[in-house]
């Protein structure tokens, strides 16, 4: 499985390339992110650049990230809530496409690992690895490889196909359906969304009906939080 071509990230020259691997902690469990971040810590050539319990404060310490060379993202698959690890994966996707994520589990199977694939991660360390393996997936991911430690190789198929039958089950919005759903996001009447789109409110009316029946939605909340979700859409993040 090849590594997803993203656009390369845009570095402040004045940041010297010799710095240690940066890591950002994302975990809800705090026992187990301070003791990752003594770990790290305690890594010649590692630093812990910030830690966060939840996905909105996780999104914005990457957000706030300064602009360097060799930093990895470690979001736990732990995080639920409808702002789940999924949902933060694809926001960090969004905001700095080249950041590599890596995404850390204990007790996971296949399927779920395809999903964090699916949703942005570009790789997936389980907890239950040694301390060795741990660190030199960090290292690995800071050089840009993409990494599944901690699985069994028979697993590697089957992840494949979990993630091609989840491209293939992503539901289709044309580009004006697209654009009807982001302006709507922004908490516009179909009226006040048909004279920013130059078109009748009952056009609108219209669009939203057939974008509700391909995300399956039963609403307009529903259908935003579908389609940000699978990546249709991007809806600007509110804190």
């Amino acid at each position: 499985m090849k590594k997803k071509n993203t656009s390369p990230q845009s570095i402040d020259p004045e940041v010297p390339a010799s710095l240690p691997l940066g890591v950002v902690l994302i975990d809800a469990l705090h026992v187990v992110r301070e003791a990752l971040a003594l770990l790290v810590s305690a890594q010649p050539d590692m630093e812990v650049l910030a830690q966060a319990a939840t996905s909105d404060d996780g999104l914005k310490a990457v957000q706030s990230l300064p602009r360097r060379r060799g930093v990895v993202v470690m979001v736990g698959l732990n995080l639920g809530g409808e702002r789940d690890a999924y949902w933060l994966m694809r926001k960090i996707r969004e905001s700095v496409p080249s950041l590599p994520l890596l995404a850390c589990g204990a007790n996971i199977d296949a399927t779920t690992i395809s999903k964090a694939l699916f949703f942005g991660a570009d790789g997936f360390v389980d907890k239950s690895t040694d301390l060795d393996s741990f660190l030199g997936s960090l290292r690995r991911m800071g050089r840009g490889e993409m990494v599944l430690d901690g699985l069994p190789s028979n697993w590697l198929g089957t992840i494949a196909d979990d993630i091609d039958r989840q491209l293939a089950a992503t539901p289709s919005l044309t580009e004006r359906e697209r654009e009807v759903l982001a302006v709507a996001a922004q908490g516009l009447t179909a009226r006040q969304i048909g004279s920013r789109l130059g078109v009748r409110e009952r056009t609108i009316t219209t669009h939203l009906g057939t974008i509700y029946r391909k995300l399956g939605a039963s609403g307009r909340v529903a259908a935003i939080s579908a389609a940000t979700r699978s990546g249709l859409v991007s809806v600007p993040y509110a804190e």
